[in-house]
């Protein structure tokens, strides 16, 4: 089993593909976590960030966004708070404190952080493994 931490840009795709770049991938991505391939990791800010997506990207109504406030509820996802001090010094280098936070995550437990946010994969080359090149370990 491998350990990853995914961004809110990846499992945002996992809800909703119209319009969404290398959501082929992130189906991908959720079908080897649903085999229980994937252990993953996130700041507990996830489900917040991808509520707060489908509210202002998409327009989903309230009924839609409950269901998937339920449906994010249901992932088994290990909900892990960053060291405040390592999210500081991503966010020095240009990322959102919430970025930052993923990255500090991925940093801290030693494992990538998926993300198809550009910006991310810019500042955390290192850390960040983009979701279009992602391939499972042995």
């Amino acid at each position: 089993m491998s350990d990853l931490v995914l961004a809110a840009s990846v499992v945002v795709k996992w809800f909703h593909v119209e319009g969404e770049r290398n959501a082929a991938a992130a189906r991908a991505l959720r079908e080897r976590y649903r085999q229980g391939e994937l252990r993953v990791l996130v700041p507990p800010l996830l489900a917040l960030e991808v509520l707060g997506l489908a509210a202002r990207r998409w327009r989903w109504d309230a009924a839609r966004l409950e269901r998937l406030a339920g449906a994010l509820g249901m992932l088994a996802f290990e909900s892990v708070e960053p060291p405040l001090s390592a999210v500081a010094r991503w966010a020095a280098r240009g990322l959102t404190a919430y970025d930052a936070a993923y990255v500090a995550l991925a940093e801290q437990a030693g494992t990538p952080l998926i993300s198809d946010d550009d910006q991310v994969l810019r500042a955390a080359a290192g850390v960040a493994v983009a979701l279009s090149h992602w391939t499972p370990g042995p």
